[in-house]
C-alpha cells in the first residue's frame, strides 16, 4: 500500500494557506478602514499563516507529479482544519471569543457554511470580525475546495484528485480536462452574483 507524498501535500497546503492570509489582509484592512483596533489580530494571524506556508514551500520541493487520491483525500481533510486554526484566531485574540472551542466552531462554521453560530448578536462584532465572518461563509458557499481547484493549475497541479476527494462517485475521465475551467466559471458566476 503506498503512502501519500507527505511532502507534496505541505506543498499544496502551503500555496492554500497564503490565499488564506492574503483574505485575513483583506479582512484587516476592512477592520483598519473603520477604525477598529482588532487589525493587528488578523495581521498576526496572516503573518502566522503565511510564515508556516513559507517554511512549507521553501523546505519542500517542487514535485513533477500529479497528485493522487491519498493525497487529494489528505489535502481536503487537513485544508479545512488548518485554515479553521488559523481563521479561529482573529476571534480568539480580539477577546470576541472566550474559548479557542468556540472560535474553531465558529470559523469551521463559516468554512463549511453550515449556518450555525455562536454568537447571539452578531452585530455586536467588530466590522473586521463580521467582514471575516461573512467571507468565511462566502468561500464555503460554493466549496472552498472548488475555489482551489480554479488556483491549483496556476501553480502547477491537476487537482482532480482534490475534485474526486470533495465530491465521490464522480467519473473522471469525463471531467479531468474540464475540472478547472469549471471551477473557474462556478467561481466568476458566483462572485459576479454575489
Amino acid at each position: 500500500m503506498r503512502l501519500p507524498d507527505i511532502k507534496m501535500v505541505i506543498r499544496i497546503i502551503s500555496y492554500l494557506m497564503l490565499i488564506e492570509a492574503g483574505f485575513l489582509v483583506i479582512s484587516g484592512m476592512v477592520s483598519l478602514g473603520y477604525g477598529d483596533k482588532d487589525y493587528l489580530d488578523f495581521l498576526i494571524a496572516a503573518g502566522s499563516a503565511a510564515v508556516l506556508a513559507g517554511a512549507g514551500l521553501i523546505f519542500t520541493p517542487k514535485n513533477s507529479k500529479e497528485p493522487g487520491k491519498r493525497e487529494g483525500y489528505l489535502v481536503v481533510s487537513l485544508v479545512w482544519i488548518i485554515f479553521s486554526i488559523f481563521g479561529m484566531l482573529p476571534f480568539y485574540t480580539s477577546g470576541a471569543v472566550d474559548s479557542i472551542t468556540d472560535a474553531f466552531f465558529e470559523t469551521m462554521s463559516g468554512f463549511t457554511s453550515t449556518g450555525a453560530t455562536i454568537f447571539t448578536d452578531v452585530e455586536c462584532l467588530s466590522h473586521g470580525l463580521l467582514f471575516w465572518r461573512g467571507l468565511t461563509q462566502w468561500i464555503g458557499g460554493l466549496g472552498i475546495i472548488t475555489m482551489f481547484l480554479a488556483i491549483l493549475p496556476v501553480i502547477g497541479f491537476d487537482g482532480m484528485s482534490l475534485f474526486t476527494a470533495e465530491v465521490p462517485g464522480v467519473n473522471k475521465s469525463k471531467l479531468h480536462a474540464r475540472v478547472g475551467q469549471t471551477a473557474k466559471f462556478f467561481w466568476i458566476l458566483y462572485v459576479g452574483l454575489t
